[in-house]
């Protein structure tokens, strides 16, 4: 199984996908290590991406979540996936292939920006991200107020595992 984590910038993705794929015993990715150079330099410089950037990103995680189904490997792989598109790209099988999704307020999450240091995710860059969220309608969906380990508690017990 590959369980997805999304959500924009700020939503608590690295830090309940580390923990809950430590208390899984499973494989962990984070997106950010599949972007392109170029991405992150655009990034750190406060210029949101466009869809052209994303597609090398997108097409990079798809061939680490084909390999993961194909060698039956269990990943939690954290993406902001803020577009229905970017989700059915990397929703590969959808019987092993599961969707969290990390929701919580602009204020809340404008707030761990700012107190969040040497990210290039810049907090004026939050709220083109919330621009174009699409919010996912077939997620599990968590409300981040809760402790990352009350998140990944509720995430073990809906997914059943």
């Amino acid at each position: 199984m590959i369980i997805l984590v999304i959500g924009v910038s700020g939503s608590g993705k690295t830090t309940v996908g580390e923990l809950l794929a430590q208390s899984l015993g499973w494989e962990f990715r984070d997106a950010d290590e599949f972007h392109p150079k170029a991405n992150i330099e655009k990034m750190s410089h406060g210029i949101p991406l466009n869809d052209a950037d994303r597609m090398p990103w997108l097409q990079a995680m798809q061939s680490a979540i084909d390999r993961c189904l194909q060698e039956e490997q269990n990943m939690v792989l954290t993406c902001s996936a803020l577009k229905e598109a970017y989700r059915q790209m990397l929703l590969r099988d959808k019987e092993r292939v599961r969707l969290v999704y990390l929701k919580g307020s602009f204020e809340l999450i404008k707030q761990r920006l700012e107190h969040r240091p040497h990210h290039y995710m810049k907090v004026d860059m939050l709220q083109s991200q919330f621009d174009t969220l699409e919010e996912p309608q077939e997620a599990l969906t968590v409300d981040i107020t809760q402790p990352p380990e009350a998140i990944v508690q509720q995430i073990r017990a809906s997914l059943g595992i």
